[in-house]
Order: structure tokens, then C-alpha cells, then sequence
């Protein structure tokens, strides 16, 4: 027994048949085509891997400066109230 039930004279059968139908020239253009066919299937996966990291990566530097301008803004906010309290309180001393 081989692949599921098909013995390997099934095989040998089947592939003398498919020989004798297409011939030993057409198939091997067939088998040229096929792994072409492979090949840029798979160099097209590993171009659209490598456009969906770059994106990812530019999207992580997007997020790093928009939190980083924030953070800035905040500090810049912080320090405005900060005088603003510092001047008020000179203020109420001068006055008194």
C-alpha cells in the first residue's frame, strides 16, 4: 500500500498514461512553468512581508513622534503654569 490506498504500480500506471497523452517535451514545459510559477509566487510573498514591516515600523516612528510632541507640549504647558503660579505668588507678596 502507498498514499492512501494507491499502490506504487497505480502510480506507474497513471504516469505512463500521462506520458504517453502529453508527451515527455510538453510535460517538461509544464514542470518549467510550474516552478516559475512558484518561484514568483514566492518572491511576491516575501515583497509583500517586507512592504508590511516597513509599514509597521513607520507606523511604531509615527506613533513614537506624536506621543514625543505631546510629551513636549505637556512639559511646555506644565511650565507655563508653573511661572504663572511663581508670578502670582510674587505678586500677592509685593502687595502685602
Amino acid at each position: 500500500m502507498g498514499f492512501g490506498g494507491i499502490s506504487i504500480w497505480q502510480l506507474l500506471i497513471v504516469l505512463a498514461i500521462v506520458l504517453l497523452i502529453f508527451g515527455t517535451k510538453r510535460l517538461k514545459g509544464l514542470g518549467g512553468d510550474m516552478g516559475s510559477a512558484i518561484k514568483s509566487f514566492k518572491k511576491a510573498v516575501n515583497e509583500n512581508d517586507e512592504e508590511t514591516l516597513d509599514s509597521e515600523q513607520k507606523s511604531e516612528q509615527e506613533k513614537k513622534a506624536a506621543l514625543e510632541k505631546q510629551d513636549a507640549q505637556f512639559a511646555e504647558s506644565d511650565t507655563e503654569a508653573a511661572n504663572k503660579t511663581t508670578a502670582s505668588k510674587t505678586t500677592k507678596n509685593t502687595d502685602t
